[in-house]
């Protein structure tokens, strides 16, 4: 199992990323620049069953990490991931 960091997808290996705040006269007279803005990733805590191996895990995983489980299956993404 693998320890990450807080706010790390399991599956995707997403984390936050720090992008310009711009306000609309910005865009208008490309000035009056606003600072930075950190944008957090979706992350969500499911707790998943798992029938191949017959038991219950916790994993913290992005909105596009679900998608993926539910394209993919649940247990082959996990364990590409490397969580089991």
């Amino acid at each position: 199992m693998r320890r990450h960091m807080g706010r790390v997808c399991d599956i995707t290996g997403k984390t936050s990323l720090v992008g310009g705040g711009y306000s609309n006269r910005v865009r208008a007279t490309k000035f009056n620049p606003t600072g930075k803005r950190r944008r957090h990733v979706n992350l969500q805590k499911k707790t998943l069953f798992i029938p191949e191996l017959g038991k219950r895990m916790t994993i913290m995983v992005s909105a596009k990490g679900l998608k993926t489980m539910k394209k993919r299956g649940a247990h082959l993404t996990l364990k590409k991931a490397e969580l089991i």
